[in-house]
């Protein structure tokens, strides 16, 4: 059975290793066929997670704190987002480029550590393995109709109204 959890962390690997691929980039050229799928593959998943894990999450959670989790969650996907559009507006390879897609992953990289640590196993010690296997089956067929990115949310959220929403 497919595994909601398992395909977050499987996410959670592409974007440590594509990061890590920035770092051996050679061009302008290089540092565009790894940023750009990056790029996107980030917005894809704030999305999904917000569309899909969050609010399963802010239903189900009750082993550790699901809204303080899921606020956590928003404002990281805020910031990440915010640093996606910054690079964008720089020149790939400058200076300020550089500086935006850093923010990116270290925003990133403190979001992927807090949900590991917090939402991930609240989650699984939360939930059963049919809502899981459903949920997994709901972010697969979401990342087939939006893998070109199309109809993707990019909009920051206030996360309290998020909360409040998808309780």
């Amino acid at each position: 059975m497919a595994d909601i959890v398992e395909l977050i962390y499987e996410d959670h690997d592409w974007f440590r290793r594509r990061f890590l691929y920035l770092d051996t980039a050679s061009s302008p050229e290089e540092l565009v066929a790894i940023w750009e799928p990056l790029a996107l593959r980030l917005e894809i998943h704030a999305d999904a997670e917000e569309r899909i894990f969050y609010p399963a999450l802010l239903r189900k959670g009750h082993a550790g704190d699901p809204e303080d989790e899921t606020e956590d969650a928003i404002s990281d996907h805020n910031a990440i987002r915010d640093a996606i559009r910054d690079a964008a507006r720089h020149q790939v390879g400058s200076p300020e480029w550089f500086d935006a897609v850093g923010r990116a992953r270290t925003e990133n990289g403190e979001h992927l550590d807090e949900e590991e640590r917090e939402a991930l196993p609240d989650f699984l010690k939360s939930s059963s393995p049919d809502l899981r296997h459903e949920l997994a089956m709901t972010w697969l067929r979401f990342y087939y109709a939006h893998r070109d990115g199309q109809g993707i949310d990019t909009a920051d959220k206030d996360p309290d109204e998020y909360i409040a929403s998808n309780k």
